[in-house]
């Protein structure tokens, strides 16, 4: 992608579009690249992003219902009035009607987040390369079966063309400049409960320096795949 479809090589809330695919509780199963609490939070900061600063978002699933099941419900909840794409298929770019949302979008840059990174990441990615879209792999929310297969997907699509970087690092280049209030208050709410030392940090400032109130959050972020272990380990009643 040439760079006049970004500002100076920075992506902007304007000039991009956000896709997430296949984080359903299968998939996160087979996730062995990196821890899947990590991965599950970064996801939610992408989402966020996105949502904050008002960027369109695609949200598919593969076979939800005969293997891999529903979205994380932390990341439908962020967007309830958004079906997902369903597919059979691994590669979303073979789904009439991603293809269709991706297009109907009006975006050339697509920053994009995947489970696994060796299939539903690179595959999708390599041919919108080829339709001439500027591709943006958030590595760290997506993985893969295996830290070698997760590193092997990143590195192909990047010699194709692609660009990857981090949820935090989205969020940070969406906002850009602090001097920017808009969406300021909502930006350091992200970065208190999802950002681990940075948040903390920002979390200290506030309450010691500034003598705000501590923060509480209302909702925890658990394992999407929580649920579903405790079940399988709960005790019987006999």
């Amino acid at each position: 992608m040439s760079a006049s479809s970004t500002d100076r090589g920075l992506l902007t809330p304007d000039n991009c579009g956000v896709v997430f695919i296949d984080h359903q509780p299968q998939m996160f199963f087979g996730v062995a690249s990196m821890d899947r609490q990590a991965l599950l939070n970064n996801v939610l900061v992408l989402a966020k992003a996105a949502k904050i600063f008002a960027v369109p978002v695609i949200l598919t699933a593969v076979e939800s219902k005969g293997f891999s099941g529903n979205i994380t419900p932390q990341l439908l909840a962020l967007f309830p009035d958004q079906a997902p794409i369903e597919r059979s298929s691994m590669n979303a770019w073979d789904s009439k009607d991603f293809m269709a949302a991706i297009k109907a979008s009006g975006r050339r840059n697509f920053l994009i987040a995947a489970l696994w990174s060796e299939a539903c990441l690179a595959f999708p990615a390599l041919q919108m390369l080829e339709e001439g879209y500027g591709i943006y792999a958030v590595e760290d929310a997506s993985g893969g079966t295996s830290h070698t297969a997760h590193a092997a997907a990143i590195r192909r699509i990047e010699q194709a063309g692609a660009v990857s970087l981090t949820a935090l690092q989205v969020l940070l280049e969406f906002q850009r400049d602090w001097a920017r209030k808009e969406h300021y208050e909502e930006v350091m709410a992200v970065v208190k409960e999802h950002c681990g030392a940075y948040g903390q940090g920002v979390e200290y400032a506030l309450t010691m320096v500034e003598k705000a109130p501590a923060t509480r959050f209302r909702n925890e972020v658990v394992d999407p795949t929580r649920s579903l272990v405790s079940a399988s380990l709960s005790p019987r009643e006999d």
